[in-house]
């Protein structure tokens, strides 16, 4: 049970003795105050039962104070400030507790199994027509990241890219690589304007034999497509994202799954003819307008193949449907949303979150994304020049509504001044006082056996305070979907962690507060590595 929880129960508890009844008592929300001096925790509580007890907020609180338990392990102490709002100040030997905590469930602290049910996470999903850019990476790493939270606190997660591989895209690529390809054979075919112009088209033609151009357009589009692909694939692992499914947009067709879920919307009447072409009434459940199902050459819409995309996941038995897109797809959130009413499910249970762009610096310099000859910085560039850790480190640490400034020259320097590099020094820092202490001959004791109670100084009380917020840090990351406030998290917790090493003797002749210490620094190495896990960031021992 986390500080929070336990919190919450004993407002709850008081709460109930007013009297009142189980069912009218709101949930109890606790959050940390802004100011260290209005408590550790705080509550609105009493602002919430105001109507129902017919009572002011302050007179409320009084009772609610009143009826805590006074011999309390928890609270040292409770103030009402602000007309009601309940301070709560908790007392050092619970802060102690977490120690304990934090070394019997060593990889799982931080985890919980608060939440459950089916979650699947479609992310990245790029067109296979181009090498991945530093945009999609950003995609990437925060879906990954996120999944990796949403399994964290008890959800069955699965991992999902989605191959938008048909339509006139696929069928430019594929002339485009077929032009290259005759060009290579010296026929003088100008390459139109509207054509995939990348230089690894042209790597990949030369790969091609003589008379490959007999094999028809067909060969070319799946050729572009799979190599594409790999190359996609190979980038993504770099970064340490894999997918449990790639779904193919062309295995709906080749299924009949788009011509049966057109049928479906036609049998319910949200589908109507106009104009020679079909029509989704998605106005009627929340979007601006009527979207275009099938046009009039009996074509189906790329929204056609979504909605059945969609409904095929739910067929799988997912209870929540998570889509991680680029900003540019702003426009198309409020239709599927109706799209996916329209197929009786409850639009709440399709979350659609956007990420904004990313600008490349070099010193804090813009560095030039993009030229007119098609060529961009791509994705597998960046990995290789920072390496993977940096890379996601320096993804996730705005949220993704924020545009992202990524500057290559900060996120290779092994200073303090690099975030991913401070971090993962405080965790090599720590392995290197436990190597110490073996060295000496000092052999840490378990938390639980250590006098922690001699751990009173105020930096001290900081760090535990941070240690114990963890789990409910990562529960708040799952609800609202933030994953930015884990490596805000852990910025904060090194900072901690180098200004009190800086202060203070670890090691030092007085064993009991060096063994206490021990166990503190070797539960702050626990969390700093579960986190960076989490991020999908590694901890290194030595640097």
């Amino acid at each position: 049970m986390t500080i929070k929880q336990e919190l919450s129960n004993l407002i709850k508890e008081a709460i109930l003795k007013l009297p009142l009844k189980e069912q009218d008592v709101p949930e109890i929300i606790i959050e940390k105050p802004r100011h260290k001096t209005h408590g550790d925790f705080a509550t609105n509580a009493a602002f919430l039962l105001a109507k129902k007890l017919r009572a002011s907020p302050y007179q409320i609180s009084n009772k609610i104070v009143e009826l805590l338990p006074t011999d309390s392990f928890v609270l040292e102490k409770v103030e009402i400030a602000g007309g009601g709002f309940i301070n709560l100040f908790l007392t050092p030997s619970r802060f102690h507790q977490v120690l304990p905590q934090i070394e019997a469930e060593d990889t799982l602290f931080g985890t919980s199994k608060t939440k459950e049910g089916r979650v699947l996470v479609e992310f990245v999903s790029a067109n296979p027509t181009g090498p991945l850019h530093i945009g999609h990476g950003r995609g990437a790493v925060y879906g990954d990241c996120l999944a990796n939270i949403m399994t964290a606190v008890g959800y069955q997660v699965e991992r999902e890219y989605y191959i938008n591989d048909v339509g006139n895209q696929m069928q430019s690529l594929g002339r485009s690589l077929l032009i290259r390809y005759k060009q290579l054979q010296g026929d003088n075919v100008p390459l139109p304007e509207n054509a995939y112009q990348g230089a690894y088209l042209i790597q990949l033609a030369k790969t091609l034999p003589a008379g490959a151009e007999d094999k028809g357009l067909d060969f070319f589009v799946q050729l572009a497509k799979e190599e594409i692909l790999k190359e996609i694939r190979d980038d993504l692992a770099r970064l340490g994202v894999k997918f449990n499914r790639w779904f193919s947009e062309e295995s709906l067709y080749a299924s009949g799954r788009v011509d049966e879920t057109i049928r479906l919307l036609k049998q319910k009447s949200y589908a109507y003819e106009k104009d020679d072409a079909w029509w989704l009434a998605s106005s009627g459940f929340g979007d601006d307008k009527d979207r275009v199902l099938v046009r009039e050459t009996n074509v189906p819409t790329y929204l056609a193949g979504d909605i059945a995309y969609h409904r095929d996941k739910y067929d799988r038995g997912c209870d929540l449907l998570i889509d991680i897109w680029g900003a540019d797809h702003h426009g198309y959130v409020d239709r599927m949303k109706a799209a996916c009413a329209a197929l009786d499910h409850n639009p709440d249970s399709l979350v659609i979150l956007l990420y904004q762009l990313v600008n490349l610096l070099r010193d804090g310099k813009q560095v030039n994304m993009s030229t007119r000859e098609g060529e961009f910085v791509t994705l597998k560039e960046v990995v290789d020049e920072v390496g993977p850790d940096a890379a996601r480190f320096f993804f996730l640490m705005r949220d993704h509504n924020s545009h992202l400034d990524f500057d290559l020259e900060l996120a290779k320097r092994h200073s303090t001044d690099n975030p991913v590099y401070y971090v993962q020094y405080a965790h090599a820092r720590i392995c290197s006082i436990l190597r110490e202490a073996a060295a000496r001959k000092i052999e840490p004791l378990p938390a639980k056996k250590c006098q922690l109670n001699l751990l009173t100084v105020d930096n001290e009380l900081e760090i535990l305070t941070e240690l114990a917020a963890l789990p409910d840090d990562i529960i708040n990351c799952a609800n609202t979907f933030q994953v930015h406030h884990l490596t805000l998290y852990l910025q904060d917790l090194a900072a901690l962690f180098h200004h009190y090493y800086n202060h203070n003797r670890i090691i030092s002749q007085d064993r009991p507060l060096s063994l206490a210490r021990l166990a503190m620094v070797n539960s702050i190495r626990i969390v700093i590595r579960n986190v960076l896990h989490l991020l999908g960031i590694s901890a290194p021992e030595k640097m």
